[in-house]
Order: C-alpha cells, then structure tokens, then sequence
C-alpha cells in the first residue's frame, strides 16, 4: 500500500495538543513526518479512534437477532460514523445457541479481518434477577460447561464476561480468568465484601456503572461502592443524560482513580438509522422516544448514544476537559482491554484517527488509515 499523507490544522496524540501537524499512514500504522504536497488537508482536530466496549447494535442490526459477519459488519459502519474505531459486539442474554452462533461470526469476522472487531461481550446470561434490567428472565442462568466450552475458544478475539458475583461462584470467576476471559460485574445486587472477593478472584470491570447493581448507601456500599473504591478496576459508564444523573457521573469520574472510567455506549440498533422501534425478547419491543430506548415493559433498553456523542457530552454537561474526554473514548479503554496499539497517535500505533469539529462532532473516520 502506498504512503498516505496527511496535514492537521490540530493533533491531539492522547496527550498533547500539536497545531499544523503533518504525519503519514504506511501499511495502517500511524508516523510523525514532513508533508508533501499531495498531503490530504484535514480540518478540525484528529483525535485517536474511539474504542468501545458495549455495542449491541447500529446501524438497524442487532447481534442477538442475527449472528453473522455481515451484521457485525453493519454494526460497526454505523458507529464508524460517530468515530468508533474498534468495537467490542456485546450479546446480551440468550441461549447457549446464539452464544455460539455469536462466537462462531466472531471469529470469522477476526478471521477475515474485518477492521474494528476486537472480539465478543458477553453481557450474561449469569445475572441477578432483581437486576436484570430488560434482560429475558428466561435465559438467565448459572455458567455449565456449554457456556465455558464457548469462553475458552481462542479464535474469538478479547473475551468479555459481564455476570452478577453472588449467583456465580469464586472458582468459576477464578477458571474464567485462567481462559483469558475479562470478567465484568454487572446487573448484580452484590453486597460490598461479595463484590470485593470477585474482584480478588480475578473481576477487573464494572458494566454500565449505577445502572442495574446494588447502590451505595451509608451501612452497605454494594458495588457501586465497591466500583468506586477498588483502584484496580475499570468502570464503564454511559453518558447520554438517561442511564446516569450528571451530578452522579461528575462524583464518580471525580472518586475513581484516573484512567479507570470509560465512556460506553450500550448502543442499540437504531443508532445512525431513524428506527422508531425494534423486536425485542419476549413478545416485547423496544420504543424510541427522541434520543431514550425503552422496553415495552418500562425498562430502559440501552441507548442510541454514539461515541462522539458521549465524548461531547462528557465535556458540556460533566465538565470534563476535551482531553481527558477523549482519553476516556480511546486510551483508557484501550489499556483496559490490553491494547497497546491503540489509544494513541504515536509512530508504529495503529493508524485509527478521526477528524473532530470544533463542535465535537466526528467528520471523517479513519481505521487502519482507511477512510470509513
């Protein structure tokens, strides 16, 4: 593939800020250089891509309806849209059955490399029924062997496990771990000391923090408390004005130690698209009410939120620096999920950019270099 060359009126590498920045894409990998003449001219400000690590669906697909390369594919074109560079396709609660026809598109799609498809989360089914949110009460069940046989595939990508530790015993925790399995707490009405030993037999994540877990309060911290006091954990936390009061997200990206919070989408299939409605579980839908998904059971049902999205509102309604909203789309979920080629616009990473208006919008997205 030959050089592509670019110019930035603004460049900003994941941690400073450069003005009239030239740099060059040589076999999909991001490097500092002159420019040339033919450079292509890039107006706004090129920021690292978004990485996100709760994608049911966009674009009008929606991984639990259909399990196949060509819908992951349409998923991630969507959000492409939005900046999102590399997405890990979430599953939410269902048989072992679509698990496995999860598992097995997955690992075509990382097979055939398509760009942007890091690997599966599971979000379920080992879930608390009090917390379970929209998930199918039906399919919410302990971890079997099925289920492990599928958590310890190796051709799948990173692997993510969202479970609720009460209903899933330390050892399962533990053997998941020893898979290479990244285990998430979420939809769990732990208590604290429940929710600590998880985290000490191997849990490094927190689903959708204050969203479907047992609250903090003033004799039970539970595992909000727990998510905000353990250093060593990642919370994700969704930031579209529904899921999480402003002064709530401000406390806890204000307690938990920097570089642990990450902006998630929990986006579902309309995102991109002007979907009104979609199937859902149980005979029920999920309605559009302007930029709000509810079930038809009441329930929120994820969101239509965006990354670029997120990243604008996390800077005007939490008053978080452009910066460090931006850290929190690219590099820190980077470095939770172990990639240490992305995140950042440094020589030799991956050379996934986007091009960001001074509104905070995404205008070009770039993966591997590749205009999307």
């Amino acid at each position: 593939m030959a050089l592509q060359y670019f110019r930035a009126e603004r460049l900003f590498d994941g941690e400073t800020f450069h003005h009239d920045c030239s740099f060059y894409v040589d076999n999909g990998k991001f490097y500092f250089g002159d420019s040339t003449p033919a450079a292509t001219q890039l107006q706004g400000t090129v920021v690292p891509g978004f990485i996100d690590v709760q994608v049911n669906g966009g674009g009008g697909g929606f991984f639990n309806a259909e399990q196949s390369v060509a819908c992951l594919e349409t998923i991630l074109s969507a959000h492409a849209r939005f900046g999102s560079t590399a997405i890990m396709p979430t599953l939410i609660t269902d048989s072992v059955e679509v698990m496995q026809r999860a598992a097995d598109a997955t690992a075509q799609a990382i097979a055939e490399r398509s760009l942007g498809i890091l690997g599966v989360h599971f979000e379920g089914p080992h879930l608390s029924y009090p917390k379970k949110g929209t998930h199918s009460e039906q399919f919410i069940r302990p971890i079997s062997e099925a289920e492990f046989a599928v958590y310890g595939r190796d051709d799948i990508g990173i692997k993510m496990v969202t479970l609720a530790p009460e209903t899933v015993p330390l050892a399962d925790i533990e053997r998941l771990v020893s898979l290479g399995v990244k285990v998430c707490i979420g939809h769990s009405n732990a208590d604290y000391a429940t929710t600590m030993a998880a985290i000490a037999a191997g849990a490094d994540g927190f689903t959708h923090l204050f969203n479907a877990m047992s609250a903090f309060t003033s004799r039970e911290p539970g595992v909000v408390g727990a998510a905000l006091w353990d250093d060593t954990s990642w919370c994700g936390l969704i930031v579209d004005g529904h899921h999480v009061h402003p002064a709530s997200a401000k406390l806890a990206i204000r307690t938990k130690q920097r570089g642990k919070m990450l902006l998630v989408t929990d986006a579902m299939p309309p995102v991109g698209t002007d979907m009104a409605e979609f199937d859902f579980f149980d005979g029920r839908k999920v309605i559009r009410t302007g930029d709000r998904l509810n079930s038809t059971t009441g329930e929120l049902a994820g969101s239509v939120l965006d990354m670029a999205a997120a990243v604008r509102n996390t800077v005007q309604t939490l008053d978080v620096s452009l910066a460090e909203s931006l850290r929190m789309a690219s590099l820190y979920p980077a470095q939770y999920l172990g990639l240490t080629h992305k995140g950042r616009l440094q020589n030799g990473f991956d050379a996934d950019f986007v091009v960001f208006s001074d509104a905070l919008f995404a205008e070009q997205t770039y993966i591997g270099g590749q205009l999307q």
